[in-house]
C-alpha cells in the first residue's frame, strides 16, 4: 500500500475533527486510518468529501473516528458487507444517509468508496466497484 496520506484524521482541511471534541474517547486510536488510493493516483473517499458541504464531512468523519478508537463495532454504525468488507452508516438528516466502505488490514482502516443515498439496499453497481478497490488495495 502507498504511504498513508490521513492518520488519524489529522486532515483538519476535509473532516474538521479534533479529539478535544470528545474527552470520552480514548487518547489512542485502535487504528490508523488511511485512504486507498488507487494506481491512478485518485483517493475516491477523499475527492468525493471535498465535494460535501462541511457539516456533512464532519459528522461522516465523527463517525469514521468512532470506528478508529473504537474498533470493533458493530450496527447501527457499522456493518460487515462480504469478508475484508464493512461500512460506516452516517445518518446526514432528511433521510440521506452516507456509506463508507472500508477494509481493515491489522491496525489499518482504509477507506475504498463512500456514497450518499436516501434507501437502505446498496446498489450492486457500488458493491462491485468497492470490491474492485479492496482488490486493488490488496495488490499494493
Amino acid at each position: 500500500m502507498s504511504d498513508p496520506q490521513l492518520s488519524y484524521f489529522q486532515d483538519e482541511d476535509i473532516l474538521h475533527l479534533s479529539l478535544s471534541e470528545n474527552p470520552s474517547m480514548p487518547t489512542e486510536p485502535i487504528l490508523i486510518v488511511n485512504f486507498f488510493r488507487a494506481n491512478s493516483g485518485r483517493e475516491p473517499v477523499r475527492d468525493w468529501l471535498k465535494g460535501m458541504d462541511r457539516e456533512d464531512r464532519k459528522r461522516i468523519g465523527e463517525d469514521i473516528k468512532l470506528v478508529q478508537f473504537r474498533w470493533p463495532l458493530g450496527m447501527p454504525l457499522v456493518r460487515k458487507m462480504e469478508a475484508d468488507l464493512w461500512e460506516v452508516w452516517t445518518n446526514l438528516g432528511e433521510g440521506n444517509i452516507a456509506r463508507v466502505f472500508f477494509t481493515v488490514r491489522g491496525t489499518r482502516m482504509v477507506l475504498l468508496h463512500g456514497l450518499k443515498k436516501k434507501s437502505q439496499k446498496t446498489p450492486r453497481q457500488e458493491l462491485e466497484l468497492t470490491g474492485a478497490c479492496v482488490q486493488e488495495s490488496m495488490a499494493q
